[in-house]
This record gives C-alpha cells, sequence and structure tokens, in this order.
C-alpha cells in the first residue's frame, strides 16, 4: 500500500547526512523546510515497521539521532519515531497555561 508519509529528521553533529540525503532521494522525497521531507513510500504491512527497516539499512544513526513520520491511516493521522524517542521540549514552562499536578491523558 502507498501511503505518502512526512519525515522530520534531526541528527547529531557529524551525523550519517549523506546517507540519509541519498536514501531521500532514492525515495524522490520532496523537500519541507530545514529538517522536514514528504515521501510516497509503498508498505505491506505496518508502514512504522517497513519505513524503518528500510531507513536504518542505508542511514547509520547515533543516540543522538531522531527521525519522526507522519501519515495518514484510516482516515486518521499517525505519528511514530522511527529512530529514537520524544524528550522534554525546549519550550516546556513558558507558555502561560496552568500547571497542575494531576495529569489527565
Amino acid at each position: 500500500m502507498k501511503k505518502t508519509v512526512w519525515l522530520s529528521f534531526d541528527l547529531a553533529v557529524g551525523g550519517d547526512y549523506e546517507n540519509l540525503y541519498a536514501w531521500l532521494d532514492d525515495h524522490e522525497a520532496k523537500e519541507c523546510g530545514d529538517g522536514l521531507a514528504m515521501i510516497e513510500f509503498t508498505a505491506e504491512g505496518d508502514i512504522h515497521d517497513a519505513l524503518k527497516e528500510d531507513l536504518i539499512k542505508q542511514v547509520n544513526f547515533s543516540k543522538k539521532d531522531r527521525v519522526y513520520a507522519v501519515w495518514r491511516d484510516d482516515d486518521k493521522t499517525r505519528g511514530r519515531f522511527l529512530v529514537e524517542k520524544r524528550k522534554f521540549a525546549p519550550w516546556e514552562g513558558y507558555g502561560t497555561r496552568n500547571q497542575t499536578e494531576d495529569v489527565e491523558v
């Protein structure tokens, strides 16, 4: 199944940009701003797993590199890290919203 996927990438200093850019070029990615690209990706089964497997075959990622994918699935927008995980946002605490100890998700 073919899906449109937006990839947000943030590689550390000295990151493997050459192989990442080669991978993006091979997938005819469209540039969408600094560290953001859009591709058409075909996968059988889980898009996340297929993208991750394809990407890590070609790019050498470090523990400081991160790649996040966003795609539409069953009329819902999905997003998930392909490489590494979410960290604290640098903007946390700057807003005016009330901070409470009770968190409801």
